[in-house]
């Protein structure tokens, strides 16, 4: 991948609100990006969004933005993705950060190496209909933890509400001409005062277990850097209080891209993988038995099952998420 082109609206947020107002964008950094081998990039990387109306990413038209809070400041990535080429544009202090890491965000690192789609004759087709399947990862641990924290033991609306509500209140607005308003994850998670957790629908448990994690940022980040793979990540993630095996694994998915995590205790996802395998449902040990001929690409055969959309029917009306903040 070469460059070739180098080159905030008032504030309307509480307390830590008020970061930078937006001034006209400048030149971005481009970049034209041709993976080695074929590689489904839209669906790597829309797979870090987090519901429809996030505010860290959004699709317009034929481009995805995405907006991150990288090592070297917030970043704005703009993304026109072809059959073999990805276009980039990146804006912000973080912009080169951003372009530097594109392969990544986009499943180059992930190898199939040993993974044997014929075991199943689902997944051998699912495999065969979609070989460029790959796992996209941001290698942004702490955001990544902290969006996982706010899906612990709650529907996909309810998490997905609230951070859209904390992230566009404490987040910093996105650098660059974006489609629409977008924002990066806040800086300091730590300083969120408390009543704007209830007020964005989180309980108390999430944004206790949020706080606790920002305040220990950067050890977790200097930890994680110095770790050798998926179970020394498993490790020190679940050693935080708070923290346990499905925000582990929902972080390492999306954080790095481990091909092997498992997301046990996700209420559907055991239904999902034993309807999809056996034609029943399962609970989390046979969903770990089922998935055991395929450990290191464990995660692997859960995307494809996802990517086949072999869902077990629907057998009553969907959950009604609880909502205990004052009317």
């Amino acid at each position: 991948m070469s460059a070739v082109t180098t080159g905030r609206m008032p504030d309307r947020r509480p307390a830590i609100r008020g970061r930078d107002a937006a001034s006209p964008p400048s030149r971005p950094i481009e970049t034209e990006y041709r993976p080695a081998a074929p590689i489904d990039v839209a669906r790597a990387v829309r797979h870090q969004q987090h519901g429809a109306h996030d505010p860290t990413m959004t699709v317009s038209g034929e481009v995805i933005w995405r907006v991150s809070r990288t090592p070297r400041g917030v970043a704005t990535l703009a993304l026109r993705v072809g059959r073999s080429l990805v276009r980039a544009a990146a804006w912000g202090p973080g912009a080169e950060w951003a372009i530097e890491q594109l392969p990544r965000l986009c499943g180059a690192h992930d190898d199939p190496e040993g993974f044997d789609g014929t075991r199943h004759p689902l997944i051998a087709d699912i495999h065969h209909r979609h070989p460029d399947i790959r796992l996209g990862a941001t290698d942004l641990v702490f955001d990544d933890l902290a969006s996982a924290i706010f899906e612990q033991k709650v529907t996909g609306l309810q998490a997905f509400g609230a951070w859209r509500a904390v992230v566009t209140w404490y987040g910093e607005r996105a650098p660059g001409p974006t489609p629409r308003p977008m924002f990066a994850p806040p800086a300091d998670w730590h300083l969120i005062p408390s009543w704007a957790w209830h007020r964005a629908g989180l309980e108390p448990p999430q944004s206790r277990t949020v706080v606790r994690a920002a305040q220990r940022r950067a050890s977790i980040e200097r930890a994680v850097a110095g770790a050798r793979g998926g179970d020394e990540h498993e490790r020190i993630l679940t050693s935080l209080p708070g923290i346990g095996p499905w925000t582990s694994a929902e972080t390492r998915i999306r954080a790095f891209g481990d091909p092997d995590a498992v997301s046990v205790g996700d209420y559907h996802l055991c239904h999902t993988v034993g309807y999809a395998l056996t034609g029943h449902r399962v609970d989390d040990d046979g969903m770990l038995e089922l998935l055991e001929p395929w450990r290191g690409h464990r995660q692997r055969v859960i995307r494809l099952i996802y990517a086949g959309g072999v869902f077990e029917p629907r057998r009553g009306p969907r959950l009604h998420p609880e909502d205990h903040r004052d009317r």
